[in-house]
Order: structure tokens, then sequence, then C-alpha cells
């Protein structure tokens, strides 16, 4: 009989889903304390598990702890879209299939985007400052905000973040150019589509850089200090993708030297941010400390669009959605 190992909660609130989509599955509960884990013949049994958003961050050791000596485990489904964390790489190359929630979070990441894009364009952060200070200060004359309607957005990855941050921008009226390997696709929400290679073309003309791809060996310092500079002068960094995808040294160096208008900052190279990182203190920058995706509507999505469904293709013997390939 196959065996599921699950959350406490995931086999509290689908477990009759979770037998209907795999009639016969046995649930394992995970422990919530890594000190006690199963021992070598119950893990032993483990043929599936399913990282759920409940197990991040406090049974994080307690699941990958048990995963990575579970012997017979054939697939792990994740809550996230990304996979660069090294466990998962570890596992993926002793050949477990592994599928993602890659969509899940589309949607609230997309709207934090857009907030911050909002927030650096309109005078948000002046204003918050002055109201801190209780001074009535409107913004007037040359610091008067440019119309977001006819300015250029380039979004470096077009999966379904990408994506919705496209079409969204685009709404409001932004020029939209998408960065993505793959060719031209129908729907695809953008006015141009370029190569990664390009990305250093496209950068004079680019007033918001939106970084929403992957982190990968191609992405992984891909906006350098050569592209920070091709961008105009004010133009604003948008990452919500992962730290290592730009040259921090030289970001925090063009948001200082006032070369970048601004930044929304959601990734880090280093997480936490450390207290002595420069972009605590810097007046047009946003942090926010990965939590873009922070939504009370995910756990239910992460389960019954894409957990659930995958589990009964695998019962079935079908092909599964979201697969990672190595």
């Amino acid at each position: 009989m196959p065996t599921l190992l699950v959350s406490h909660s995931v086999a509290e609130r689908y477990g009759a889903s979770i037998a209907e989509a795999f009639p016969g599955i046995e649930t394992l509960i995970l422990p919530g304390d890594s000190d006690q884990p199963l021992d070598d013949e119950t893990r032993a049994r483990i043929d599936y598990a399913f990282f759920s958003t409940d197990i991040y961050p406090a049974s994080s050791r307690s699941f990958f702890t048990t995963v990575r000596a579970a012997p017979n485990l054939k697939w792990i489904h994740v809550m996230s879209a990304g996979v660069d964390n090294w466990v998962f790489q570890e596992l993926l190359k002793k050949g477990i299939r592994m599928t993602t929630s890659s969509g899940s979070t589309a949607k609230p990441i997309a709207q934090s985007v857009i907030g911050g894009m909002l927030m650096l364009s309109r005078g948000f952060l002046a204003w918050g400052d002055s109201q801190r200070r209780h001074a009535w200060e409107p913004i007037r004359g040359a610091a008067t905000p440019a119309d977001l309607i006819g300015q250029t957005m380039t979004v470096v990855g077009l999966g379904a973040i990408g994506a919705e941050i496209a079409r969204i921008s685009a709404a409001i009226g932004l020029d939209v150019i998408g960065v993505r390997r793959s060719p031209w696709r129908e729907g695809d929400p953008v006015r141009e589509l370029v190569p990664p290679s390009a990305l250093l073309s496209v950068a004079p003309r680019t007033d918001w850089l939106v970084l929403a791809c992957p982190l990968t060996d191609e992405t992984r310092g891909l906006v350098s200090s050569e592209v920070l500079s091709a961008l105009p002068k004010g133009a604003h960094v948008l990452n919500i993708a992962r730290g290592e995808v730009a040259d921090e040294p030289a970001l925090i160096e063009a948001l200082q030297s006032g070369h970048l208008g601004g930044a929304y900052l959601d990734v880090f190279s280093k997480e936490p941010l450390p207290p002595a990182s420069p972009f605590w203190d810097m007046p047009n920058v946003i942090v926010s400390p990965h939590n873009s995706a922070a939504a009370l509507g995910n756990d239910h999505r992460v389960a019954t669009e894409y957990f659930l469904p995958n589990l009964a293709r695998m019962a079935k013997g079908e092909p599964l959605v979201n697969e990672v390939t190595v």
C-alpha cells in the first residue's frame, strides 16, 4: 500500500480528498519535533511526500530530515515555485520526482509588485515621511511624479508571476517588454519579447525592471553592473525573484549614487537581511522580508489546485503537472 507523508494539518483538512484522489493510500503524519524522527522502518514505507505551506518554517527541519532518510521516496510535491534550495537539489539528484506549485501565488505576488511600483512612483514614500513629521508638504514642481502611462517596464521571466505582473502593468498603461528564453506564445501580455541575452540592449529604454525569474546558472548575476548602468537615470528595480539574480553591491551603488530612482526588494542574497545592510536605511527602497506572496488563500490553492490533482495523476499513472526537469 503506497504511503504519503503529510503534516497533521493537511491530514486533518484534506484526508477525505486525499483518499478520493488516491484510493487505498495510507497517510503518515510528519513528526512535529525533528528531535523525535521516524524510525528507519517507518521512513522506508514513505513513497510520496507533500511539503505543504504549514510546514514552513517551524517543521521544515523535521520534514527534510525525514525525506532525506526515506530510501523509497519516489515523489515530493512542494508548496513553492522555486526549487533552488540545496535539499531539493539533493533529492532531484537522487532521481526523486518533484512537482511544484508554480502559479499558486502569482496574483498576491503581482499585487505586491504593483503596490511597490505605485508607492515608488506616486509619492507615497515622501508623504509617509511628511506624515511622521506632521508636515504638510505637497509635491510640486520638479518633484511632481511622472505619469506611469507610457513608461516602459521590462519583466525578466514570464512564468505565471511575471505574466500576471505584465498583464496588470499593461492595463495601467505601461509599455511592457518580456524577457524569456522560449518564443512568443499566444496570449503573452507583452508588446515585445526578447531572450535573456538581449537584456542589456533593452535596458536603456526600461523605466521599471522587474525580476520574476527562477535562479539558475543563466540568471545568476544576470542584472550586472553593466545592465544597471544602462538603465535610464531614475529607473527602478522590482525584485521578487532571488537576490542572486542581481549584483547586489552594484545595485546598492546605483541606488546610493542616485542613478536609480528606487527599488522594491522582496529577496536578498542573504536572508534574513543583515541589520547592517544599507538597504534598510535607503529612503528610496522598500524592503519586504521575502513576504510578497503572503495571502491567506495560498494554503488552500496549493492543496486543491496543485497537490491533490497531481496526487490523482500519480494514482492513475498520468503525467504530472509542474514537474521539475533536471
